[in-house]
C-alpha cells in the first residue's frame, strides 16, 4: 500500500461520510457555488448527529451582525440525554472566516439568492456543513430539469440494454 492509499482512510478527507442531505435544495434552487463550513453545536448535539437524527429541509443560512447562523435546521434531542438537551430547532452559528463571510454577503446581496445548506456530513471527526449560494428556480426551469434528467436515464437504459 502506497503512502496516498494510506492518507485516504474512511471518514476523512472530502467529506466521504455523509450523515444528511438536502435533496429539495438542488431540486427547487440552482446552485451558483458551494462553501465548507464548521457548525458551533451544544452538548448532546453531535450525538444526536452521529445518529443521523437531523434534517436540512426547509433549513437556511441568514448572516446577522457579520455572523452566518443557520435556522430551522432540525436535530432531534438526544434519546439518553439528560435535563439538558438541546432545544431541536435553535439557531446555530456557522464557523467561516471573516474573507469568506464578507465574500458571502456580496454574493446574498443580489437579488434572489439565498444561502441553503446541501449537505452535512464528518469530516476527520468535526461536523460539517456544505452550505450552497442558490437562486430560486422558476417552474419551467425544474421542468427542463426533470425533461433533461428523464432524458439520461432512457439513455443510460437503451445503452446498457444493448450492451448485453
Amino acid at each position: 500500500m502506497n503512502a496516498a492509499a494510506k492518507k485516504k482512510k474512511k471518514g476523512s478527507g472530502d467529506g466521504g461520510n455523509v450523515i444528511a442531505t438536502n435533496r429539495k435544495a438542488r431540486r427547487d434552487y440552482m446552485v451558483l457555488d458551494q462553501i465548507e463550513a464548521g457548525i458551533e453545536l451544544q452538548g448532546t448535539e453531535v450525538k444526536s448527529i452521529r445518529a443521523g437524527q437531523v434534517s436540512l429541509n426547509e433549513s437556511y443560512a441568514r448572516i446577522t451582525k457579520g455572523e452566518v447562523y443557520l435556522l430551522d435546521m432540525h436535530i432531534m434531542p438526544y434519546e439518553y440525554g439528560n435535563v439538558f438537551n438541546h432545544p431541536p430547532r435553535r439557531p446555530r452559528k456557522l464557523l467561516l472566516h471573516r474573507r469568506e463571510i464578507n465574500r458571502l454577503v456580496g454574493l446574498v446581496a443580489e437579488k434572489g439568492q439565498t444561502l441553503i445548506p446541501l449537505k452535512m456530513y464528518l469530516k476527520r471527526g468535526r461536523v460539517k456543513v456544505e452550505i450552497g449560494i442558490c437562486k430560486g428556480k422558476q417552474t419551467h426551469d425544474k421542468r427542463e430539469t426533470l425533461k433533461r434528467k428523464t432524458a439520461d436515464r432512457e439513455a443510460r437504459r437503451d445503452i446498457a440494454h444493448h450492451s448485453r
